[in-house]
């Protein structure tokens, strides 16, 4: 089958990319963040909602260091940014559990500018939460976040540069390396 788009190669990428963290130090700065976890919630039942596709590895490896029994759910949403509907959110998939009178664990890969993040959180509130505790693996470090969202658990800072691996991708490639990667500047 061919196409007329060229998708950049993963391969190249990678030549042209630092290594920021193994496969290592990220199981040990998750395993970390899910013993932080388990003190927040001390020994509440909370929905573990994962943002696909993204927090897919990171949110089962921090699915398997929370001793504290959860309840499974995802989410798949996307937001354009249209003048036309600028913050709108819109779902490939909604949550399926019931949020209203619990907590919820955000999961989600990385937390960048954040609009998306802040979606999805706020409209877990809006489903009556009473309260939304997000986890991410890393957060890239600029001035640009939206306001009012942030991480109650982060693994690790990264630079403010392109970064894949690890459940991120590289034009939709190289989200199962074992590591993260960032573009060269």
């Amino acid at each position: 089958m061919s196409t007329t788009t060229s998708v950049p190669s993963l391969a190249e990428a990678l030549t042209r990319s630092d290594l920021l963290f193994k496969r290592e130090e990220l199981e040990g700065v998750i395993a970390h963040l899910g013993r932080a976890i388990d003190a927040a919630l001390d020994g509440e039942r909370a929905v573990f909602l994962t943002v696909m596709n993204g927090a897919l590895m990171f949110g089962a490896q921090l699915a398997l260091s929370i001793r504290t029994d959860l309840e499974f759910d995802y989410v798949h949403a996307t937001r354009y940014r249209g003048a036309t509907s600028g913050n709108e959110l819109h779902w490939l998939r909604e949550p399926v559990a019931a949020l209203q009178d619990r907590t919820v664990l955000l999961v989600d890969d990385i937390l960048d500018e954040g609009h998306t993040l802040k979606a999805v959180r706020d409209d877990c509130l809006r489903r009556g939460a009473k309260r939304v505790l997000v986890a991410t693996l890393c957060c890239k470090l600029h001035d640009r976040c939206v306001e009012g969202i942030q991480s109650d658990f982060n693994g690790v800072n990264l630079p403010d540069r392109y970064v894949f691996g690890y459940g991120m991708d590289y034009y939709e490639q190289g989200r199962n390396l074992p590591a993260i990667y960032a573009l060269k500047e």
